[in-house]
């Protein structure tokens, strides 16, 4: 059974950064692919960013790409989300989630029934 903890949420001014953090423990952490999912009050929770499991491949929101960036450790079994340029849309829980896809593409890595384990959430609030 794998453990997805996340840290680095928090309050920042629209134009500002944070950079998100997944421990994962309890698992083969190497071989997951993983994902940053996010969801805002009232709305449906939507995909933010995923790397395969060994980072060669990422994948991205539209409304994202260019301010985040998603990476891995994963000789420290970390995932992160680097956010710049945070605007107010981007308030959101996000969690991260790993497992073992069985498929490719962004069609496949965008899909949160894809991905077995699932972390919390961490609140990530822009202001304006």
């Amino acid at each position: 059974q794998v453990r997805l903890v996340e840290f680095g949420g928090g309050l920042v001014q629209a134009g500002g950064s944070l950079r998100l953090s997944c421990a994962a423990s309890g698992g083969t952490f190497s071989s997951y692919a993983v994902a940053w999912f996010r969801q805002a009050p009232g709305k449906d929770r939507e995909f933010v960013a995923a790397s395969t499991w060994g980072g060669d491949e990422t994948y991205y929101k539209a409304s994202v790409k260019g301010r985040f960036t998603i990476s891995r450790d994963n000789a420290k079994n970390t995932a992160y989300l680097q956010m710049n340029s945070l605007k107010p849309e981007d308030t959101a829980v996000y969690s991260c989630a790993a497992g073992v896809l069985f498929c490719s593409g962004y069609g496949c890595y965008d899909r949160y029934p894809e991905y077995d384990y699932w972390g919390q959430g961490t609140q990530v609030t822009v202001s304006s």
